[in-house]
């Protein structure tokens, strides 16, 4: 697409709010959410048959919980997801794919390098991960550990890591001690440094709450979290769904206590991410509908999924918004009867458009 902007209208948008007939600006730079039709300046619709874009167009979503070494991440746009978070793989591999974010097909990239853990910890002795992915922060001194934990810290920044993920998994192996936990966070916070912690364990969930730790990887689910450590987690963490990995829908003890955990953590006004930990075995490139309809039964409305899908999502305080890379679109609007099965279905027809690709759509309805 040339500099020059493009105005198209669609039926109905979602940018944080619903709107109805509303405006989108399409340009080299990508799409921006000009708000209702109806309301827009007349001066500038005056005479004006803009192209038209069926349906339904909604901000950019996320999965907030990929491998991209383990999938094809060409697929994901095509299958409704614009943006990813990988949560673990060989660094020097995954520094390279923040060249190709938002290029060659593929969605935008944040990531988190490897994975920091204990000597012989997760996930050094996982099929999946490759050697490099596991970061061991040992030591025979407390005080050796302590400066190697802070070193291991630095390097994922220095790759391009916005997170660093840190595992707690005593179901298969050695976890940090709380010093060395500690030191993790304390020098990611002060590198401005997410700490996500993939939790698994009895008593794991507690212990990142204690030290600090901003995201679970996981919804918990090797344990009934009892409700104070669910209300102190709702105040202090951000959970990824990841419902899904637990059986692929169906069902199981795991996946009734991660959908219990979740159901109280969202009860109690914690934030949740729509994530997949796409790669863990046989699961969609793309927006997952047996993920969304989990986390329907955990009670999340329409309204719930589309914040945990489109979490960098906000309405500016003021001055003009920013274009997005890709948007959401799907071809129909939802119903405001539909079940919560037949809305995880509706959202799973999307596919990220980018603004070329939504203009194509616009110019080919205008020749039907």
């Amino acid at each position: 697409m040339d500099q020059e902007a493009r105005l198209v209208t669609v039926d109905h948008a979602w940018s944080g709010r619903w709107s109805g007939r509303s405006l989108l600006r399409l340009d080299a730079h990508g799409v921006v959410f000009a708000g209702s039709a109806d309301a827009h300046d007349a001066d500038t619709l005056a005479g004006a048959e803009l192209p038209h874009v069926p349906g339904t167009v909604l901000a950019p979503f996320t999965d907030s919980h990929v491998h991209l070494g383990l999938i094809d991440a060409a697929q994901l746009p095509v299958g409704g997801i614009s943006r990813v978070v990988d949560l673990g793989w060989d660094p020097a591999i995954a520094q390279g794919w923040l060249g190709r974010s938002g290029r060659d097909g593929w969605p935008e990239v944040t990531i988190a390098g490897g994975l920091i853990t204990a000597p012989g910890g997760y996930p050094s002795r996982a099929g999946w991960a490759p050697p490099r992915a596991s970061l061991a922060a040992g030591g025979l001194r407390a005080s050796t550990r302590l400066r190697r934990a802070a070193r291991l810290v630095e390097r994922q920044h220095a790759l391009g890591a916005s997170i660093v993920k840190v595992a707690l998994n005593s179901d298969v192996g050695p976890v940090l001690d709380d010093a060395t936990l500690g030191a993790v966070v304390d020098a990611a916070h002060g590198l401005d440094l997410l700490v996500v912690a993939h939790v698994q364990g009895v008593g794991q969930a507690a212990r990142a709450a204690d030290a600090g730790v901003d995201r679970l990887a996981h919804t918990p689910f090797s344990e009934r979290l009892d409700d104070d450590l669910i209300a102190r987690l709702a105040a202090s963490t951000t959970w990824v769904s990841t419902l899904d990995i637990h059986g692929h829908g169906l069902g199981g003890v795991a996946h009734e206590t991660a959908v219990d955990n979740l159901s109280r953590f969202r009860a109690a006004g914690g934030r949740v991410l729509y994530g997949t930990d796409l790669g863990n075995g046989d699961l969609p490139l793309g927006v997952n509908e047996r993920e969304l309809r989990a986390m329907g039964r955990a009670g999340f409305g329409l309204a719930g999924l589309l914040d945990a899908l489109a979490p960098d999502v906000a309405e500016p305080a003021g001055g003009a918004r920013l274009p997005f890379t890709r948007v959401t679109w799907i071809a129909d609007a939802p119903r405001a009867s539909a079940s919560s099965d037949e809305r995880a279905a509706w959202l799973a027809r999307a596919t990220a458009l980018t603004a070329d690709e939504l203009l194509a759509v616009a110019l080919e309805e205008k020749t039907r």
